[in-house]
């Protein structure tokens, strides 16, 4: 697979959801092969570094190539080869629709997103 697109509403105002989403503090709630999230700089803009921990306790490194507050979120890995993009609409003032989208220039996902991570963000969101 060379791209994976995933879509999920969450009902949470679009705000909440941009926030939880870019915080690193929250990425291991909810990603289920992430243990740990630095950012060199919250709240992020183009340019900053993110790190990551893997479950067999890699590090991956990823930088901010698109950011605009509660409308897309964009990240690279340092070779621009993975990129993953969060999109985001206001369905209304309670209820986000959230896209996410991975994509490899050169070579197949590894570990492509599930509709069951998404699922656990919104369970976690919506408690």
């Amino acid at each position: 697979m060379k791209e994976n697109k995933i879509t999920i509403i969450i009902n949470k105002p679009i705000n909440e959801v941009f926030e939880f989403t870019t915080n690193p503090k929250n990425t291991h709630l909810w990603i289920f092969l992430i243990k740990k999230e630095i950012a060199e700089e919250y709240p992020p803009k183009i340019g900053t570094k993110y790190k990551n921990c893997d479950d067999a306790s890699n590090w991956n490194f990823y930088k901010v190539i698109e950011i605009e507050k509660n409308k897309i979120f964009t990240l690279s890995d340092l070779k621009d080869d993975y990129n993953v993009k969060y999109t985001y609409q206001a369905i209304d003032d309670n209820k986000t629709e959230m896209e996410y989208f991975e994509w490899m220039k050169n070579g197949e996902l590894k570990n492509p997103f599930t509709k069951d991570t998404l699922e656990k963000l919104k369970s976690i969101m919506e408690k």
